[in-house]
């Protein structure tokens, strides 16, 4: 690891994992901030679903990129990228080592590798894509991914339309699968990362998965979709937690059968997420219950090097 560059770690994990009290552990430990990576918590009409830090854990340590644009806003992975990096340089002149944590891979990559480099695509094969999303549903473009491309099938969130509609216009356009643009090889940065991963046994993630559910749904989780139900069609809205409650408003499912499916959905998010994760052969992986102390020791010996 080069000392002369400043070093950028990345806390990540699946959800509920542990990973923002740990980020917050870090940055205190090393007097510094932290740059959220979660693409969910940058709305600020969205909050209890996104489980955003709360007020006390925001004070303790200043965050970056939590509730900073609207759901009206258009903010893509490569806006992130942008912004990201700007803010860094900003950092890194306070602060040789800064924190990121986030449970997007997309947007993790985004910042440490740079984004992948796609073909344009005739607009008119994305709007047919969009007119057979709403005249045959969201699993005709769920198989079709399948077929076509099962590597990008088995890592992207496969109940976000925005999603499929991206990865098969590439698709369709090229003739290629989209995972075979996924970039070979990373961009140069300016700073050292440094991975840090948390873990836990998969029986031991679905339980805090549930545990987080039920305990947003007692915070007023209803509440807040409910207000957001007649924006339902934004893109920001298309995430596990909102597309269920918005089925229960629209009279097609019960309340139960909705947290139920928040439950389920959010178990396969996870598994998702550790698909990508798992491919990273730089990620340090640590048990969730490991000792904070531990980490910030490990983070020091190899910052040393």
């Amino acid at each position: 690891m080069d000392s002369a560059k400043p070093l950028l770690i990345c806390v990540v994990g699946p959800t509920a994992i542990g990973k923002s009290s740990l980020a917050i552990k870090l940055a205190k430990a090393f007097s510094t901030e932290i740059i959220s990576a979660d693409s969910r918590q940058f709305y600020k009409e969205m909050s209890i679903g996104t489980a955003v830090p709360s007020e006390e854990e925001l004070t303790e340590v200043p965050h970056h990129f939590i509730q900073n644009i609207s759901i009206f806003d258009t903010y893509s992975v490569g806006d992130f990228e942008r912004d990201a990096l700007a803010l860094l340089e900003i950092l890194f002149n306070k602060n040789n080592l800064v924190v990121m944590v986030g449970g997007s891979g997309l947007y993790v990559d985004a910042v440490v590798k740079g984004l992948d480099t796609f073909p344009e695509v005739p607009s008119e094969i994305r709007e047919q894509l969009n007119s057979e999303l709403d005249k045959k549903g969201i699993e005709f473009l769920q198989n079709e991914l399948k077929t076509v491309d099962a590597p990008y099938y088995e890592k992207v969130d496969i109940h976000n339309p925005h999603r499929l509609v991206r990865a098969l216009e590439i698709y369709r356009a090229t003739g290629k699968p989209y995972s075979s643009f996924l970039k070979k090889e990373a961009t140069e940065r300016d700073f050292e990362t440094l991975f840090i991963g948390l873990t836990a046994e998969r029986e031991t993630i679905y339980t805090r998965i549930n545990l987080r559910v039920d305990q947003m749904i007692e915070a007023g989780l209803l509440e807040e979709a409910n207000e957001l139900l007649q924006y339902k069609e934004k893109n920001a809205l298309q995430t596990v937690g909102y597309r269920e409650l918005f089925e229960y408003f629209d009279g097609n499912i019960s309340r139960e059968v909705a947290i139920s499916e928040i439950k389920k959905n959010t178990r396969r998010f996870a598994k998702r997420q550790n698909t990508w994760f798992k491919k990273n052969e730089a990620i340090h992986w640590f048990d969730y219950n490991t000792d904070a102390s531990t980490i910030i020791n490990f983070i020091k010996e190899k910052n040393a090097r």
